[in-house]
């Protein structure tokens, strides 16, 4: 892992997702290696000719002011980077972001793959609108292992919801991104059931060179599911994700959290959080 030290402006920038107004990347680059990142179009921005996963660039910021006002304004840790990638014990620029925001009137989303949240426990109690999500779409870490060498594994990110939950901080699993005829959605709710406040979907979408390597790892480990991957990633097929869609909406009248569905990024409403 190359890891390197870059300059940047400011901490937080404007976002062009739907349910954000500021994102906070406190590092380029990612450790986890998944094979399906879209974030790997950074690449274009950082000057970097090492495969996407194999670098790290650590954020040094010229400035830590914040916007005049962050009231009624959501920020995200983070959109195009882990914020608590394992590089964070040792640098902990995350948890610097955090302290800073601490005393504004945003929300705060965390949305991470690692339980090395579990470390800044005390931290997170101390912010007033703090949401904290883990990312997992499996439980078998055989296929978190050929999908995210390099993200903990599902045990330790479980038990990660569970101590944070247990601790009083508002925590979400985000189901993603969904593997069609792969991920089991009521597996994955029920395995969190009692220690999330909400969970939330997103399915698979596959951009660039991703896609034909995502394509060739079903054609040999799972050819079963291969015409149908087909369909969906190369004729734009939309019935699987709307029967899914279906079947989320049925199975959260089995559990008292609520869902948030993510299939249709466009349709998310500009600054709304999952709960709206």
């Amino acid at each position: 892992m190359k890891v390197s030290t870059v300059k940047a402006k400011s901490i937080l920038v404007k976002s062009n997702l739907p349910a954000s107004d500021y994102v906070a990347n406190p590092y380029g680059g990612c450790t986890h290696k998944c094979r399906y990142c879209y974030a790997c179009f950074m690449k274009r921005f950082t000057g970097h000719d090492e495969d996407w996963g194999t670098f790290l660039d650590v954020k040094e910021y010229e400035s830590d002011k914040l916007p005049k006002t962050l009231s009624g304004k959501t920020v995200l840790l983070s959109s195009v980077t882990d914020p608590y990638n394992p590089f964070e014990a040792k640098f902990h620029k995350s948890r610097a972001i955090l302290e800073r925001l601490q005393n504004t009137e945003a929300h705060i989303e965390i949305l991470s793959k690692s339980d090395l949240m579990v470390r800044d426990i005390g931290l997170l109690r101390q912010i007033p609108d703090l949401s904290l999500g883990i990312s997992l779409n499996t439980l078998d870490d055989g296929f978190r292992k050929d999908m995210e060498p390099g993200a903990p594994s599902v045990q330790r990110r479980l038990k990660a919801l569970e101590t944070l939950h247990d601790a009083g901080i508002k925590t979400y699993l985000f189901v993603s991104p969904i593997f069609p005829y792969i991920t089991d959605i009521r597996a994955l709710v029920e395995a969190v059931n009692g220690h999330v406040d909400q969970i939330c979907f997103e399915n698979l979408n596959l951009r660039g060179a991703a896609k034909e390597e995502i394509l060739d790892y079903i054609a040999e480990k799972y050819p079963q599911y291969l015409e149908g991957y087909k369909a969906i990633y190369r004729k734009g097929d939309q019935s699987y994700w709307e029967q899914l869609e279906a079947e989320i909406e049925a199975l959260s009248g089995d559990y008292a959290v609520p869902f948030a569905n993510y299939f249709y990024h466009a349709k998310i409403k500009k600054g709304g959080r999952k709960n709206d």
